[in-house]
This record gives C-alpha cells, structure tokens and sequence, in this order.
C-alpha cells in the first residue's frame, strides 16, 4: 500500500494512491489515527478507501503534503558510516572513526514543524551560503513501543518515506564547536513523501541483511548519488531498540536512516575551504530524490528571508 496525505482544495486529506488516481478516505482521518497496532487498520482503510472511497482523484490535480505532516517526534540516525568517512575526506580530515560510532547508533532530534511536502519549494535556511541536501530514508513508527528487541524491533515499522533534512553546513560548523548537538544546521526544512510506503509492498526488495532497495539524488538533472539500504552498519533493528532504550517511540513518530554515503554536496566537496566550493545549493536549483520503491520528491531551491543579526562578541 502507499498512502498520501494531499490537498485538494478542502483542507488536508488522506489518500490510497492506486494506479486510477488517488483514493480518498473521510475528511477527519489523519495517516496517524491509523497507526499504532499490527496493522490492520491499515489494512482496513485501504478496504474502504478502494471500495467507497470519499472521492478519487487523478494525482496531478492534488498537492502532496508529508505523509505524516507532523509527527509526534523526529529523530535521525546515521547508520551510514561511509557517509561520515566521506565528510571527513571531503574536510581534510583522517577517516578513522573515534571507537564511539561502533558502539551505539548517533542520532539527532529533529524538528517536526520543519516538515514539509515533496513537491514544494525549499528556502535557503536565513543567513546560509553552504546549503545542502540529504538522500535519507524515514522509517514511520507504526506500532509504538519502549526496551524493544534488536532483533524484533523491525517489526514496529509501518512503512517508509523519503527523508530529506535540508542542512546548512556553514551554520552547523557553528552548532558542532558549541557542542551540544544539532541547532539551526538542521532546523530550516525536513522533507518527508511522496508516501508512506507500507512494509509488505517492500517485502519484494528484502535481502538478507535488510531492504535493498536503491535511492538516487540528481541536482538540476545531474546525478549527485546513487546508493541503497544494504549498505548500512547499523540495521533497523538495532536503531530502534537504541532509540527506544527508556523511552517510548509513538506511532506517527518518523526515524531517519542517515545519509547514504555519497549522498550530499558536503561529500563532493573539492576546495581546501567549504566556502571556496562552489556546488552549494543556490535559487532555482531542482533537487530530485528518486527510487523505485519510494517513488519521487522534486523540489526547487529559494531564496533565504531576511535574517535578524544578533549582537555578537561580548
């Protein structure tokens, strides 16, 4: 099953993609109120929504919003460590990692109301001039959960999503050297579509170590990278039982796989000085996730507003 959340003119709606168009279900259901047991009311809306749907739309007449357009939580992890050796090349830096990224999943909180839809247009994060993109993979919650099991874990997951956290690299140089985690690096804009891809349409791109299916990312028609889940280090499993150790993840709450390895201009970077680099994001460029289990975002670049200058140096 995939599902969308769209508009369409009445405010936001949930909807069966199917291969005749989009099939709606009632005005008050939300993606989330299905969530949050083994399925099955899923299953049972995909029922109606084939049946007696509320309306069928063609899917060029509507806007897809994110799947879940505001999660209860977002965390990303990075289970690619070719993605950290690859900035750290990029960087001048030796890519040997510190023995803590091989004994615990890292991971961020990211901001829910940053979330956005996969068609619609990015803003530069204020004040940015090294912005950049993220060839992820969202895993949303289904089955809500705490101390899970690294080898059932999975199990929780009701489907996947592309994942794209806009990042401004110059602004999280300055979040990493005060320390405390992500800041306004990561907090401008969080893609999420152009569905939620539900686990048993996936079953076909299972391996034995995980999901194989491939990703790619091209800016303004160029590929950037190309890439699949069967590379990560760490698996599904053991991200959230990690992320769920003494706590609750809820249904709805969407967990990033990290970026896979390639899979942003920091890696390309080919200048001694990140400012020197001339492939940041600019006005107008078109970034283009594609896959041919999770379907497609394509979204342009804007202008930053404005940006209010603090007083600095006391």
């Amino acid at each position: 099953m995939q599902w969308v959340t769209y508009e369409a003119g009445a405010g936001p709606r949930v909807g069966l993609l199917t291969d005749d168009g989009v099939h709606g279900l009632a005005a008050e259901v939300s993606l989330a109120s299905l969530l949050g047991d083994d399925g099955s009311a899923l299953a049972e809306a995909a029922t109606t929504a084939r049946a007696r749907p509320a309306e069928v739309r063609p899917v060029g007449e509507v806007r897809l919003l994110a799947p879940i357009p505001r999660p209860p939580a977002i965390r990303d992890g990075l289970c690619f460590l070719d993605h950290l050796r690859g900035c750290y090349r990029a960087l001048g830096r030796p890519p040997e990692l510190h023995p803590a990224w091989s004994q615990a999943p890292a991971f961020y909180f990211a901001n829910p109301a940053a979330v956005i839809g996969p068609h619609d247009d990015v803003p530069i994060a204020p004040g940015s001039r090294w912005f950049d993109f993220e060839l992820e993979v969202g895993a949303v919650i289904g089955r809500g959960g705490r101390d899970l099991d690294p080898g059932s874990a999975e199990q929780h997951i009701a489907g996947f999503t592309f994942f794209n956290d806009w990042t401004a690299r110059d602004h999280q140089v300055r979040d990493m050297a005060q320390g405390i985690g992500m800041g306004k690096g990561k907090d401008s804009a969080i893609t999420l579509g152009p569905a939620l891809v539900t686990v048993d349409e996936l079953e076909p791109f299972r391996g034995e170590s995980g999901y194989t299916f491939e990703v790619a990312a091209t800016v303004n028609g160029r590929e950037i990278a190309k890439g699949s889940l069967a590379g990560m280090d760490w698996t599904w499993g053991e991200l959230l039982a990690y992320l769920s150790r003494g706590t609750e993840l809820r249904p709805g709450d969407v967990v990033g796989s990290g970026t896979v390895p390639g899979g942003c201009l920091l890696e390309h970077v080919d200048t001694a000085d990140p400012g020197d680099f001339t492939g940041w994001l600019a006005p107008g460029d078109v970034v283009v996730l594609t896959s041919p289990a999770l379907g497609e975002t394509r979204q342009t670049v804007r202008p930053a507003t404005p940006m209010t200058p603090l007083r600095t140096g006391f």
